[in-house]
């Protein structure tokens, strides 16, 4: 066994307070040591909108009571940055990492989540890009994937969320990220006609995120 791996757990389809939930365990056994190793949590979730802490870029105009009618589920969580949604067809990555093993720096690593995206983007010819002043990954233009960490002890949880098949009809609901005039995208957007699926997708990534963090990937059923 590697001195450094990354754990990676693909949890499949599961619901957004269930994995929130195993997340903040996940992260509390990370910074007490009883988790030894990094791990990337690779999910897809039933409809759900999240709240980050940045109030102001938390433009959702229309009720919780509007979300439900549509089978929408609503949750504020701890993590930066504003109002995004999370479904079906799009691959949601919680890396919980210790960063005293990497750079204490959270900018550094929010740039180092980027990267990782733009990494597996370009294993499918689409070409990713950040735009300068905001957190995210774009693609002529277009964002296509949205990120919102949080930390404590250098230890990280929340993370990204890449827009592999999704509907993208639900972020007309938001402003998402609350950046006004966005427009969002998804890799089958981007290469119509091409079979991409959401587990290649999430292998993919899980190989970048590896290499790009200087570890050796193991795929594990629980942790």
């Amino acid at each position: 066994m590697s001195e450094r791996e990354l754990l990676v757990l693909n949890l499949g389809k599961r619901s957004y307070a269930e994995v929130l939930a195993f997340q903040r365990d996940a992260a509390a056994r990370r910074i007490t040591g009883e988790l030894d190793q990094d791990l990337l949590i690779l999910v897809e979730h039933p409809p759900v909108v999240t709240l980050g802490r940045k109030k102001a870029d938390n433009k959702l105009p229309v009720s919780e009571d509007f979300l439900r009618s549509r089978g929408i589920e609503l949750f504020e969580v701890e993590r930066g940055g504003g109002v995004t949604f999370h479904g079906p067809g799009q691959l949601v990555g919680y890396p919980i990492f210790d960063l005293q093993r990497h750079k204490l720096d959270l900018h550094w690593y929010l740039r180092q989540v980027e990267e990782g995206l733009i990494r597996t983007l370009a294993a499918y010819d689409i070409p990713g890009e950040r735009n300068l002043g905001f957190t995210g990954v774009w693609t002529a233009g277009r964002k296509i994937a949205s990120i919102g960490v949080h930390a404590r002890t250098w230890v990280t949880w929340h993370g990204f969320a890449l827009n592999v098949t999704t509907d993208l009809s639900y972020f007309n609901l938001m402003t998402p990220c609350g950046i006004d005039g966005v427009v969002m995208t998804s890799m089958s957007h981007e290469q119509p006609g091409r079979a991409i699926t959401l587990d290649g997708v999430a292998d993919e990534a899980a190989k970048q995120f590896a290499e790009l963090f200087e570890l050796e990937a193991r795929a594990v059923s629980a942790v």
